[in-house]
């Protein structure tokens, strides 16, 4: 069978679908994908044939992290709405020729709307995968009528009805664990069915750094992992020295892996170890604690891992995470602008306390297993397809 996905976002949004792509390939299926430009890279290393898809992915991240400012202007408000309405054209343009022939359309939250019709357009089966459960995050009144603006544009120019089909109550997995978020399926009412929960969709890909990670992680005490992911810290120089300070205080080590950000000119410390990435599956069992900016692969890897969590978000979508972890009693979480040497000290020896470090360990125990959570995304895929073949 031939599968498209399609999600927009930074390499957190992406990876989920290049592991069940991984998958689906090695099932003998046919995969394509469509993701921002700065990803294909990433698709390709991993074997998966892709296109680019939309605007950089850093441009999704400042857009983000200053909504404010589009919210502010509305004066900006038509010349923001023909932008995404020209964008959200391109992008349908890319899917209804990647799905032209497929048997299912796999979209991110943020693109289902635009694959619904395509799906609809062509009597394909549509399915989206959330990484989180998509009603906590309310990105308001603005960004709802610019989508609209743009979604209407998009069913005019595909001659489809104003009103969307039945491709639009598809398929929804729940790519992360549902004891992160207890009581939400209940929200759901009769669509509780079609939005199972499989866990986290994740690589766990080894890195070439992670043999010397490990060995200097192994020549003293387990380090505090302080990572950002795809944001990028305003000032590098800065929040290193806030990390060294606070670990000197607290006689921990730190092992800070830059991501997006340069930390190229960090002066060296003997008790900081600073890393451009590392393979976390492998990582983070040797940690003490992950300090991290709130992303969902991210928390699930240290979640899986059983040890503390501080989050100190960068964005909106961390608080979603902050208080999963801090509802499981396995850390705590606040804004990364909000945080000082003395809170960050705070927060440490908050989630070092014997009931957290329990906690925690007993929690792995109970999140969805990598390997267990590619099959069950999977088989659903490939049965939903199935049932579209023979309807």
């Amino acid at each position: 069978m031939k599968f498209v996905l399609a999600n927009y976002g930074t390499r957190g949004d992406v990876e989920p679908f290049v592991a069940v792509g991984q998958e689906l390939v090695r099932r003998g299926h046919e995969v394509r994908m469509a993701v921002p430009d700065d990803s294909l890279g990433f698709v390709e290393s991993a074997g998966l044939a892709a296109v680019a898809y939309g605007l950089d992915s850093q441009a999704v991240e400042e857009f983000r992290r200053q909504p404010s400012k589009i919210q502010n202007s509305i004066g900006m408000l038509t010349e923001v709405i023909q932008h995404v309405t020209q964008a959200w054209a391109e992008n349908g343009t890319t899917l209804m020729s990647l799905a032209d022939g497929a048997d299912l359309l796999l979209a991110g939250y943020n693109q289902q709307t635009l694959a619904a019709s395509v799906a609809e357009y062509y009597g394909i089966p549509l399915a989206a995968l959330h990484i989180f459960p998509t009603q906590l995050l309310d990105f308001g009144w603005l960004h709802r009528r610019i989508t609209k603006e743009a979604e209407d544009a998009q069913r005019r120019a595909l001659g489809l009805p104003e009103t969307p089909g039945p491709a639009t109550r598809s398929l929804e997995i729940q790519a992360y664990d549902e004891l992160c978020f207890p009581g939400v399926a209940a929200n759901w009412g009769e669509q509780a069915g079609r939005r199972p929960f499989v866990g986290a969709l994740t690589l766990e890909s080894p890195t070439d750094a992670d043999d010397e990670v490990l060995s200097w992680i192994a020549a003293g005490t387990p380090p505090i992992y302080f990572g950002f992911g795809s944001m990028r810290i305003t000032s590098p120089a800065d929040t290193v020295a806030m990390i060294s300070a606070a670990c000197t205080q607290l006689g921990e080590r730190a092992l800070i892996c830059s991501g997006a950000s340069d930390f190229t000119e960090i002066p060296h410390v003997d008790h900081v170890k600073v890393v451009d990435t590392v393979g976390v599956a492998a990582v983070f069992p040797a940690c003490r604690a992950v300090v991290h900016h709130g992303g969902a692969g991210t928390t699930a890897a240290s979640l899986r891992a059983g040890i503390p969590t501080l989050i100190l978000g960068l964005w909106n979508e961390y608080t979603i995470w902050a208080a999963a972890v801090e509802r499981l009693k396995v850390g705590s979480g606040r804004q990364f602008s909000e945080t000082t040497q003395e809170a960050l000290v705070a927060d440490l020896r908050s989630i070092f306390t014997p009931q957290c470090v329990t906690r925690a360990r007993e929690v792995a125990t109970r999140m969805t297993k990598p390997a267990e959570s590619l099959a069950k995304a999977a088989d659903l895929l490939e049965d939903t397809a199935r049932q579209g073949r023979s309807n």
